[in-house]
C-alpha cells in the first residue's frame, strides 16, 4: 500500500492560499455572487466558487454545459464531473488562470485518465473542443504519462526520501521546456538520485550504491558551520561522483556520458537557481516544497508530489506500483529465460542502447571505403559534405536548445553526431548497392547533389530523434512564454524538415532506400518512417511552397510521355526498381537529357530511353519524373486503403458505393490536384463519400462521416475542423464541401446520377507494407537453428531448403521440419506475476506422419509457392 500522505493538510492549505492569492490578483475575478448567477444550478456555482473561477469562465462553462447536456448519455450520476470538464475547457480557451488541473481533479473526484476521457467526450457535436484545448489536453496527458513512468522507476529508490522526488519535479519544471521528454527527464532523475545518494548515511544505502560512492561527504564541523554563518551563502557545487553516476546508469541501461552532460549543464544550472539562503549545505524539504508549489501553481498543471502520496487523482484504481517493474534475476543454469516487463523507460533505454550498439563501428568521419567513393568522383564532394554538416549541426543544436531548454544544446550536439554516424553508414551501404547494380564507381552527380545529402542526413536524424522520443508526431507543439510569444516545444516529425530547410517531397525520396540499406532498424523505427512517408503523402507534401506542384504543372502541361500513373497499373503490385539515386536525379523538369559523349554511364547520366532526335513536325515525347510517378503510385494506394476503412465503418450495407466513391476520389487527385494545396488527403476522401451518397440517395450525414472518421487510426480533429476555404480563411469540412469541393466538381459529381456514369477506376492492389521483408533471414523465436528467409534473399546455410507449395519428395521431410522446430524447449515468462507458470512459445507444426530425422537449419521460401499457384491458376483457366 502507498504510504499515508505526510503534511498533506499543510500542503493543501498552502495550495488553497496560493490559489486564492492568484485569483485575488485578477481584476476580472471578484467573488462570485449567487445573485449574479441565479440562472445557474446552485451546486455548479458552489463548484465555481471553490475553484475561484471568474465570471467569464463561469458563464462560458455553463453555456457549454447546456450545449452538451442533451447530447451526452448517462450524465445524471456524473453531473458535477462534467461541470469540472466544462470549466477546464472554458478556462483553457479563455486563457484564464483560475485553478490547477489537480485542484479540479480533487473537486470532482476523478483521476487524470478519467478526466481526460471525459473532456474528449464533451466533443459530441465535433465543434466543442477547440484546437487550443486539444493541444493542451494532449500535452497534459503526455506529461502525465511521462511523470507516471518516472515515478514507477523512482519507486525502486523510495528510501532516498520525498525531498529527492520533489527536487526532481522542480528540476524538470525549471530546466526543461519539454517536460514530456521521457529520456531527458529520466536523465535528470538519475542526476537527482546521484545528488541524494551520495549525501545519505552509508547505513541507509544498498550495498551496490555504498560501494559505488567514491567519497562520502561528511557533515560540516562546528567550525565550518560558524564560518558558513558569517560567509555569504553559496549555491551547491555540482561536483558529480562519476563512479556513482556510472553505477546508476549501468543499472538503468542509460548512457553515462549523456547523463554526465545533463548533470554539468541543465542540472547544475538548476542547482544554481535554488534559493538556498537558509540551507547552504543542502536544500531543506520545506524550501523545496515551497519552491515547487510556486512552480506548480504557476503552471496550472498536475501536482507531481501526489505520486509519492499514492493519491487517487494520479493513479488508476487498484494499481500496485511495487509490481509494475522488477529487475530480473540473473539467469542461472537450466533456468527459464525471464523477460522483464517492457515499461516505457526500459523500452526507451533499450532502443537507445540498440542504436548506439549498431553505430559502434561507425565513426564521426567518412570511412575509408566512403572516402574512396568520394575520391572516385569527377568532383570530390568531401569538402562540401563536411561544410554542410558543420552548418546543419549548428542549426540543429540551436533549434534543439530552443525546444528543450537553453542548457540542452550540448545534448542536441550529441544526437546530431549519432545522426552523422548513421548518415555515413547508410550512404556507404547505398553506394555499395549502386556499384553492384550498375558496375560503376563514379557517383559524382549523386554525391554532389545537395538535396540528396540533406535528405539522407535528415532521415538519419529522424531515426535518432524517434529513438529518443518514442516516435510520435506533431499535433500542435507550441506553448507561450511569459511575453506571450510562441515557444516551440515539440521535436516530433516534421520538425527535422524545418530545421534543415528540406521540402517534404524531397525527403520522401530517400525513405524506402534508407530502410532497405539498414537491416538493423527496429520494427518500431521502420513503422515510424513508414508513417512519416504517409504523412508526407497525405498532407505535408501538399504545402503551397512544395516542389510537387511545379512537377505536376509540368507533367500535365509539358507534353510528358505518360500520365503520372495510368489507372491500368492500379491492379499491379507496387513493385519498382527505383533507388534513391534514380529519384534524386530524375528529371525535375520534363525535357531531353543528352548524355555528353565523354561522360561515363553513372547514376543519373544513363542514356535516355527516348531517342535524342524526333521526326520533323512531331512534338517530342518527354520523359516523366520517376519521383513523381512513384509518389502517385504510393499516394493512390494510401488513399484507397483509407477509403476502404471508412467504407467498412459506414457503408457495409452498400458495398456497391465503394468503387464509385474511389473513382471520384481518384479523379480528384489526378485531375484536380489543386484541391490538395494546403489541405489533407482525408478531406477530399470524406467529401467524395458525402457527394456520392447524396447523388445515390443514401442517407449519410456529414456528422456521421466525421464521427466514424475520428475512430480511424492516425487521425486528428484539425483535419475536419480546420480546413482551408480561401487564402487565410479556415472553417469546417462541411463549409469546405459546400463552398469549394462541390463548386469545383459539381459537373463531375452529377454524372454519377446519370444513366451513363463515368467508367470506374481500377482498384489499387494494397500491399501490407513495402518494408515488411528485412535483408537477412529471421530466426524463429525460441529456436537457434530455424530461420525464415524472405523471397530473393535466400542465404546459403547448411541444412534443408524447403519451398512451400512445391512437391519435394517424401513426407518424412515435413516431420524433420516439425522436429527441428519443436526441438527448442526455451520458454519465456510474459507476466508481471513472477510466481506464475511460464507460457511456452507457440510452435510451427506440420501435421504429416513420418519418422524423426536429424537436426539442421531451415529456410522457408515463398517464391516457388507463388509460382506454383500461378501455374495452377493458368491450368484451371485452360480447362
Amino acid at each position: 500500500m502507498p504510504p499515508k500522505k505526510r503534511n498533506s493538510g499543510t500542503a493543501q492549505s498552502k495550495e488553497a492560499k496560493s490559489a486564492e492569492s492568484v485569483s485575488a490578483d485578477k481584476k476580472e475575478s471578484p467573488e462570485l455572487s449567487f445573485k449574479k448567477h441565479r440562472d445557474k444550478d446552485a451546486e455548479f456555482v458552489t463548484l465555481c466558487k471553490s475553484l475561484h473561477v471568474t465570471d467569464l469562465v463561469c458563464d462560458r462553462a455553463w453555456a457549454l454545459w447546456k450545449t452538451v447536456q442533451e447530447s451526452m448519455d448517462e450524465i445524471a450520476d456524473s453531473q458535477k464531473r462534467v461541470w469540472g470538464a466544462c470549466l477546464f475547457v472554458s478556462g483553457t480557451d479563455a486563457d484564464v488562470a483560475c485553478f490547477t488541473v489537480t485542484q479540479v481533479l480533487k473537486a470532482v473526484s476523478l483521476n487524470v485518465k478519467q478526466f481526460v476521457a471525459l473532456v474528449w467526450k464533451l466533443d459530441v457535436n465535433l465543434d466543442t473542443i477547440s484546437t487550443k484545448v486539444n493541444s493542451a489536453l494532449t500535452r497534459l496527458e503526455k506529461k502525465y504519462d511521462v511523470s507516471l513512468a518516472l515515478y514507477q522507476r523512482f519507486e525502486k529508490e523510495r528510501k532516498t526520501m520525498r525531498s529527492c522526488w520533489t527536487m526532481f519535479l522542480l528540476a524538470k519544471g525549471r530546466a526543461l521546456q519539454m517536460e514530456d521528454d521521457l529520456v531527458i527527464s529520466f536523465q535528470l532523475l538519475l542526476c537527482t538520485l546521484e545528488l541524494f545518494i551520495k549525501r545519505c548515511p552509508p547505513d541507509l544505502l544498498q550495498p551496490l550504491y555504498k560501494s559505488a560512492i567514491s567519497k562520502v561527504q561528511s557533515p560540516p564541523t562546528r567550525t565550518s558551520r560558524r564560518s558558513q554563518s558569517k560567509a555569504k551563502s553559496k549555491p551547491l557545487e555540482p561536483e558529480v561522483d562519476l563512479q556513482l553516476l556510472k553505477t546508476l546508469c549501468n543499472e538503468n541501461d542509460c548512457n553515462a556520458e549523456e547523463v554526465k552532460n545533463v548533470y554539468q549543464t541543465s542540472f547544475s544550472a538548476f542547482l544554481d537557481s535554488l534559493d538556498l539562503s537558509k540551507s547552504p549545505d543542502f536544500p531543506q524539504a520545506k524550501d523545496l516544497n515551497q519552491q515547487y508549489e510556486e512552480h506548480y501553481l504557476k503552471s496550472r498543471d498536475i501536482d507531481g508530489r501526489l505520486f509519492f502520496d499514492g493519491d487517487e487523482t494520479v493513479f488508476a484504481p487498484k494499481v500496485k506500483i511495487s509490481h509494475v517493474e522488477r529487475t530480473p534475476k540473473k539467469n542461472q543454469p537450466d533456468d527459464d529465460v525471464l523477460i522483464p516487463p517492457q515499461t516505457p523507460i526500459r523500452a526507451a533505454m533499450t532502443s537507445i542502447q540498440q542504436l548506439r550498439g549498431d553505430l559502434t563501428s561507425s565513426g564521426d568521419q567518412p570511412s575509408t571505403n566512403l572516402a574512396t567513393y568520394f575520391k572516385n568522383c569527377t568532383v570530390d564532394p568531401m569538402q562540401a559534405v563536411l561544410s554542410r554538416l558543420e552548418t546543419l549541426e549548428q542549426a540543429f543544436s540551436q533549434r534543439f536548445g530552443l525546444a528543450v531548454g537553453p542548457r540542452c544544446i550540448v545534448l542536441g550536439c550529441q544526437r546530431f553526431k549519432l545522426g552523422v554516424r548513421l548518415y555515413y553508414k547508410i550512404m556507404e551501404a547505398m553506394l555499395k548497392s549502386e556499384e553492384k547494380r550498375l558496375s560503376v564507381q563514379n557517383f559524382s552527380k549523386l554525391l554532389n547533389d545537395s538535396t540528396f545529402h540533406t535528405s539522407l542526413l535528415a532521415c538519419a536524424l529522424e531515426v535518432v530523434m524517434a529513438t529518443y522520443g518514442g516516435g510520435s508526431f506533431k499535433t500542435g507543439g507550441y506553448n507561450h512564454d511569459a511575453a506571450g510569444d510562441p515557444v516551440e516545444t515539440d521535436l516530433c516529425f516534421p520538425w527535422i524538415l524545418d530545421v534543415v530547410d528540406l521540402p517534404a517531397f524531397d525527403f520522401y525520396k530517400v525513405i524506402e532506400s534508407f530502410i532497405k540499406a539498414e537491416p538493423t532498424l527496429s520494427k518500431d523505427i521502420v513503422k515510424h518512417l513508414e508513417t512519416c512517408e504517409n504523412l508526407i503523402m497525405e498532407r505535408i507534401a501538399w504545402r503551397t511552397d512544395s516542389p510537387l506542384f511545379e512537377l505536376l504543372k509540368q507533367e500535365h502541361g509539358g507534353g510528358a510521355a505518360d500520365q503520372v500513373e495510368t489507372p491500368a497499373s492500379f491492379s499491379q503490385p507496387l513493385q519498382h526498381n527505383h533507388t534513391a539515386a534514380d529519384l534524386y536525379l530524375s528529371p525535375m523538369r520534363p525535357g531531353l537529357r543528352v548524355l555528353p559523349p565523354e561522360s561515363p554511364a553513372t547514376p543519373g547520366s544513363q542514356a535516355p530511353s527516348q531517342p535524342l532526335t524526333q521526326p520533323a513536325g512531331q512534338t517530342p515525347r518527354l520523359p516523366k519524373s520517376n519521383s513523381l510517378s512513384l509518389f502517385y503510385k504510393k499516394l493512390y494506394r494510401l488513399a484507397y486503403s483509407r477509403l476502404q476503412i471508412l467504407c467498412s465503418y459506414l457503408l457495409s450495407s452498400h458495398p456497391e458505393l465503394e468503387p464509385i466513391i474511389w473513382t471520384l476520389f481518384q479523379h480528384t487527385l489526378q485531375h484536380e490536384h489543386e484541391l490538395m494545396r494546403d489541405r489533407h488527403l482525408d478531406q477530399l476522401m470524406m467529401s467524395a463519400m458525402y457527394a456520392i451518397c447524396k447523388v445515390k440517395s443514401v442517407d449519410l450525414r456529414f456528422k456521421t462521416i466525421v464521427t466514424a472518421y475520428k475512430n480511424m487510426p492516425n487521425t486528428n480533429q484539425e483535419t475536419f475542423k480546420h480546413v482551408l476555404i480561401t487564402e487565410g480563411h479556415y472553417d469546417s469540412i462541411i463549409v469546405f464541401y459546400n463552398q469549394v469541393f462541390m463548386q469545383k466538381l459539381k459537373t463531375n459529381i452529377l454524372q454519377y446520377a446519370s444513366t451513363r456514369p463515368p467508367t470506374l477506376s481500377p482498384i489499387p492492389q494494397i500491399p501490407r507494407s513495402p518494408y515488411k521483408f528485412p535483408n537477412s533471414p529471421l530466426r524463429v523465436p525460441g529456436s537457434n537453428n530455424v530461420y525464415i528467409s524472405p523471397p530473393e534473399k535466400l542465404t546459403h546455410v547448411p541444412g534443408m531448403l524447403v519451398s512451400i507449395g512445391e512437391s519435394f519428395g517424401l513426407s518424412n521431410r515435413f516431420q524433420k521440419i516439425n522436429q527441428m522446430v519443436n526441438s527448442s524447449e526455451r520458454s519465456f515468462k510474459r507476466t508481471l506475476d513472477l510466481g506464475s507458470a511460464p507460457k511456452p512459445l507457440k510452435r510451427l507444426r506440420f501435421d504429416v506422419d513420418g519418422q524423426d530425422e536429424g537436426d539442421g537449419r531451415l529456410v522457408i521460401n515463398t517464391v516457388r509457392m507463388q509460382e506454383q499457384k500461378m501455374k495452377e491458376d493458368a491450368e484451371s483457366k485452360k480447362e
